[in-house]
């Protein structure tokens, strides 16, 4: 059986206004979604037999699966897969990996399986699994409007980003029942530029994670525009070179970690739909 190794690159928030309660319970929000090279790995081998089988964390709740199966309902294929993953973004970190993950799993059955759905079909499949899913078949960096679903592609230029990961895991849930509406403004895009607009959910979690709180203030210490991402817990800082972003990361005192990735122009996979 041919197994194919296919990445699910994470993404940053450039920034993340959230500006008001849905009647539906979500929030209303604007962000700037911005692919990077950091990426998990997933490995799929298409089964002659239809079963579905995973390896890796969360087992059967795994975000990998659910695509999978959502996949397989909706176009009635009778193939089946091996789907191993190998997490390389932090969970619960605001990189949007299980998200990614799934979309990968997504675009990649529909290839292996000879599908042929249209991205449009793919995209719908993925906003039923995940708020953020839909950003990567989507494929692009991105503004993304209502609960991120509503994506309009934007070109970014060239940068590189210092990324730090704190070792604790932030409930997405949790954070956003505590945000504030209202306080940032919805912004023109384009132009955007480097550093605009917050993370109106920064606050919120730098209450209550000390240690993001501790990170996020040695990292603005150095790099003043320096913010969180997504709903928290990872932390970035923009830089016009993989030099400036590495001298930077060499600094990390001890008990602080992270990486240095480049901001990506479109999903490794995007030429996977059409």
């Amino acid at each position: 059986m041919e197994v194919s190794e296919l990445p699910a690159p994470g993404k940053l928030n450039l920034f993340l206004h959230v500006l008001g309660r849905r009647a539906d319970g979500y929030h209303e929000l604007q962000t700037v979604f911005r692919l990077i090279d950091r990426a998990d790995r997933v490995r799929i081998g298409v089964r002659d037999d239809g079963e579905l089988r995973f390896t890796g964390p969360f087992g059967e709740e795994n975000l990998c699966l659910r695509a999978a199966r959502a996949l397989k309902q909706a176009s009635g294929s009778p193939l089946g897969a091996d789907i191993a993953l190998e997490k390389l973004l932090p969970v619960g970190g605001g990189l949007g990996g299980g998200s990614s993950d799934a979309a990968t799993v997504l675009l990649a059955l529909n290839r292996l399986w000879s599908l042929e759905l249209p991205r449009s079909r793919l995209l719908a499949l993925g906003g039923e699994l995940g708020a953020d899913v839909p950003l990567f078949i989507y494929g692009r960096n991105a503004l993304g409007e209502g609960i991120g679903e509503r994506l309009t592609a934007l070109s970014l230029p060239t940068a590189w980003y210092l990324v730090i990961t704190p070792q604790v895991a932030v409930s997405t849930k949790e954070i956003f029942s505590f945000a504030l509406t209202g306080q940032s403004k919805r912004l023109t895009i384009p132009p955007l530029f480097s550093g605009q607009g917050a993370n109106d959910l920064e606050a919120v979690v730098v209450e209550r994670y000390p240690e993001v709180a501790a990170q996020l203030a040695w990292l603005k210490h150095r790099c003043p525009q320096a913010r969180m991402t997504g709903s928290g817990a990872c932390l970035f800082a923009e830089f016009a070179t993989q030099a400036e972003a590495a001298a930077v990361h060499a600094q990390l005192p001890s008990g602080m970690s992270g990486f240095v990735a480049q901001g990506l122009d479109r999903h490794p996979l995007y030429d996977w739909a059409d």
